[in-house]
């Protein structure tokens, strides 16, 4: 990781508070691809030892609304059944369940793909009717581009993932904003080098797509590939330059490449877009700060705690500027905010301690909080420096009363 700022909540922004009110699935099927139930194992050999000799098929995963009642999730076994064979004969198709109200279905046979649809249609029309009930589909129609055949099984619950974003009643046909989705479930996993080549298979699909780079760039980013990374946030930025998310996405990578006026322009321009996005401020408030201009950098900070007031980060960096404004009052209230939301932060807890010390107030809790900083991270030598001077400061204030009162004695 080369994040290394104050917080990892300085990071790439994948999306804005622009995308749409989606609901991500409680279960991603797409999990199934790296660890296989036994039975998505089965079928997928099924359809690769079936379908290879297929010139067209069709595979679609479908789901049962979970929230339907659990009656009808205790049949559907025999429904997708009796569904299946009552559309397709039993030398044209393979199906499986999945799990109680999910199963995945491929189909050939049929002389055009509009009666390969119709044939899909009729399958999850009859499946809806006899557990009345909605559905949610993912499909895929082979041949699809250059995908393998082995490949077709991990598509289709790809799609029904997509799918799922939209709740039941949705069918969605695989296509590039899948693989995104796929890949940001690896992201989250923090299977980046996973998460990368399903943006990449995305990509070979929609070229131009621009979530697709910006996605690109932040796994590269995240992966140490800085040059990669703005190779792909640039690509992103020529189909929209105004567009918020990757103007941030340039601004950090100057930042983490040590080009601050650079990333403050480009920050400074993502404001002017949009003022009101926490990441943004953020940053900004942290660049100002590293530049000495202290009242601007309050601003954008405030900003952020508006934004965000769960977030520690910026009561930790207002608690530093004040701190070289010599107002240690002020700033271990920031620090002691920050500590509150966040009790393993070390910088917080350094500045926290070092704020106590400069007052001589509760030095035995500046102490405490001083190691505690120091353990979290035993490299920084600031913080080794604050906690020495902390318990020399403590050391000399003990002796001082020590001698008064044996004089008062």
């Amino acid at each position: 990781m080369m994040l290394k700022f104050i917080s990892k909540e300085l990071q790439f922004l994948k999306t804005t508070g622009d995308a749409p009110e989606l609901t991500p699935p409680e279960i991603y099927y797409s999990d199934l691809i790296m660890q296989p139930s036994k039975e998505f194992a089965i079928f997928s050999r099924r359809i690769a030892d079936t379908c290879a000799s297929q010139k067209t098929f069709i595979t679609a995963a479908i789901q049962i609304d979970p929230a339907a009642p659990e009656k009808t999730i205790d049949t559907a076994n025999d429904i997708f059944d009796a569904c299946f064979h009552s559309v397709l004969d039993e030398d044209r198709g393979i199906w499986e369940c999945l799990d109680p109200f999910t199963a995945i279905f491929a189909f050939w046979g049929y002389q055009a793909p509009t009666q390969g649809k119709k044939l899909l249609d009729l399958l999850n029309e009859k499946i809806s009717q006899a557990v009345n009930a909605k559905l949610i589909m993912g499909t895929i129609a082979f041949p699809f581009h250059d995908f393998p055949v082995e490949e077709m099984a991990g598509c289709a619950v790809k799609a029904l993932d997509h799918a799922a974003f939209f709740g039941p009643g949705h069918a969605v046909e695989f296509d590039g904003l899948s693989l995104n989705i796929s890949g940001d479930r690896l992201f989250q996993l923090n299977n980046i080098d996973a998460a990368i080549t399903e943006y990449e298979k995305g990509l070979s699909i929609s070229p131009t797509d621009f979530n697709l780079l910006n996605s690109l760039g932040v796994a590269f980013g995240v992966d140490a590939c800085l040059d990669k990374a703005m190779e792909f946030f640039e690509k992103a930025r020529k189909i929209n330059p105004e567009e918020v998310m990757v103007i941030h996405n340039i601004g950090l990578i100057h930042r983490i490449n040590g080009k601050n006026d650079s990333a403050l322009a480009y920050l400074k321009k993502a404001h002017g877009i949009d003022p009101d996005l926490f990441e943004i401020e953020l940053l900004l408030g942290h660049l100002l700060f590293k530049e000495k201009k202290f009242d601007p950098a309050i601003k954008h900070l405030d900003a952020a705690i508006r934004l965000k007031p769960e977030s520690g980060t910026a009561f930790t960096i207002k608690g530093k500027i004040l701190l070289e404004r010599q107002n240690a009052a002020g700033a271990a209230a920031q620090f002691n905010q920050a500590v509150k939301l966040n009790p393993n932060d070390p910088e917080a807890l350094s500045g926290y301690a070092r704020a106590m010390a400069l007052q001589k107030r509760n030095l035995p809790i500046a102490i405490s909080f001083a190691k505690k900083s120091l353990a979290l991270d035993p490299g920084n030598k600031q913080y080794r420096q604050y906690l020495e001077e902390i318990q020399n400061l403590y050391g000399r204030i003990a002796e001082k009363n020590q001698d008064r009162s044996i004089k008062s004695a």
